[in-house]
Order: C-alpha cells, then structure tokens, then sequence
C-alpha cells in the first residue's frame, strides 16, 4: 500500500526510515551528543557549540530530495487539490475498516466508529486464537502481490493501513480480498486441517524455485502457496526471495571478515 506522510517539525534535519520526513528537534544542550559530518560547518563563535559526534550518512544535511518533493506536492495539489486527496484518503481508510472489521479488531476508532487517513487492524486476536503472527500475515501478503502495511506501529502486533489518495477501489478491494482470505487460511490452521509449523502462512512468502523445483511435500498443494485467489492467476508477483531470520540480523552483529589469524 502506498504512503506519503508530511510531517512538520524543526531544528535537526532527519532523514530517517520511520514513517515521517522532515528535522528532528534537540535542546541545545544536546548538540556536542548529536551525529555530525566532516563537512558540516561548525560554529567556534562565543555561546555556540561544536558537533563531536561521527557521521551516519553520506550526506551532511541527509537527503536532499525528501522536502522538496514534499514542497513541489503541495504547490502541484493547490488547497482543492489537498482537500480531495485527504477526503479520498480519510474515505478510502474508512472504507478498509469497515470491510475488515468483522474479520479484525480496528483500534482507535472514533465516537461513531470511524477512523480517520489510517485504519490499524490488530491481529493480536488472531495470534492467540491460531499462532499465526503479524509477520506470518506481512509474509504472506507478499504472495497476494502486496508489500505489508506498517507493521507493529505504533502498536505491536497490528498492520497500519494508510491508502492514501493514491490506491483506486480495485487495488483496495484486492488488499479486503487478501486480508479476508488470511484470515480463512489461519482459521484452517487453528482447525487442524494445516499443522501449525506447515502451513501457508509460515512458510511465506514462496518463491517459484521453491514451487517447481523438486517434490513437493507441504501439507498444503502448491496451487494454496502460489494461488490462493483466482485474480492472481491473471498477474501474479513473484518473490525473488524467501523468508530469512526476520530481524535477527538486525539484532546480533554477525561479522563475516577473515579471522585474526588471517592477518599474520
């Protein structure tokens, strides 16, 4: 699903992964701590400081696209334009939540059950009813076409659901169609007719190696793996990989130089 976030704030300049562009504020007595670059110029002068810290990007001032793509949006849309795009995003938001409220729980809903650009949908329910997981669901959306929505933010165990203005009502009803049939497919794992460590959902997303090459020996058929709604059939995305060590990786520093020895 598509996202544009505009986020204003001031000082720092950020460019980080989360779901915002735009600076990051810092108290001034905070600045000798924060990351710098070496050529980034520094103040000497009587009452300013100086940046101690080493660099994290390539660029001292981070990307230099982020706001002005963000500028040159808003100076395209005009106000009208702003106006429609957030109607079209607050309905199609709206639209998502009420398709998949009976099949997931829709948090931080309004006085009249609404949302507002965002729905987030928790599947924590789900996880406690089947063993299927928040990354089971992202992993298997990859099979259905679709790049998961935020997961686990900014409550863990959920999808975050942002349409935006840009995704039409076909997309947005495939996006209900995948998410419903999940859900079908986890209750099939809670029943006992998948085991629980093989099934659809934990082994996503597939690859077409791993569809053709070989015996196939899962408890489910490939054409559950590959097709699981008749609309793929017609276009369907292959992963080029499969699922790895989620964010193991991420959290153990593996080194894979030459060992000590080596350098003797």
């Amino acid at each position: 699903m598509s996202h544009l976030n505009l986020h204003k704030t001031f000082a720092i300049p950020h460019g980080g992964g989360g779901p915002g562009v735009g600076p990051v504020a810092a108290k001034a007595h905070l600045a000798p701590y924060l990351p710098s670059h070496p050529l980034e110029q520094r103040s000497t002068h009587a009452g300013g400081f100086e940046f101690a810290g080493g660099a994290v990007s390539g660029a001292p001032y981070g990307s230099a696209g982020i706001l002005p793509i963000s500028w040159s949006y808003v100076r395209m849309m005009g106000a009208e334009g702003l106006r429609d795009a957030t109607a079209a995003a607050v309905l199609s938001a709206n639209y998502i939540a009420a398709r998949l409220g009976e099949h997931f729980p829709v948090l931080y809903t309004g006085e009249n059950g609404r949302v507002a650009h965002e729905c987030i949908l928790d599947l924590r329910p789900l996880k406690e009813a089947t063993g299927i997981t928040v990354d089971d669901v992202a992993k298997r959306l990859i099979d259905y076409g679709f790049h998961a929505p935020t997961m686990s933010f900014p409550v863990p165990g959920t999808l975050m659901v942002e349409p935006t203005e840009s995704e039409d009502i076909g997309e947005i009803d495939r996006f209900i169609e995948a998410m419903i049939q999940i859900k079908t497919e986890a209750d099939a794992v809670a029943s006992g007719r998948w085991p629980a460590d093989d099934n659809p959902l934990v082994n996503a997303p597939h690859t077409a190696v791993a569809l053709i090459a070989g015996e196939w020996y899962h408890a489910y058929t490939r054409e559950d793996a590959a097709y699981p709604v008749r609309t793929l059939v017609a276009g369907k995305y292959w992963p080029p990989v499969r699922r790895i060590d989620q964010a193991y990786g991420d959290r153990n520093l593996v080194c894979a130089c030459p060992p000590v020895e080596a350098f003797a």
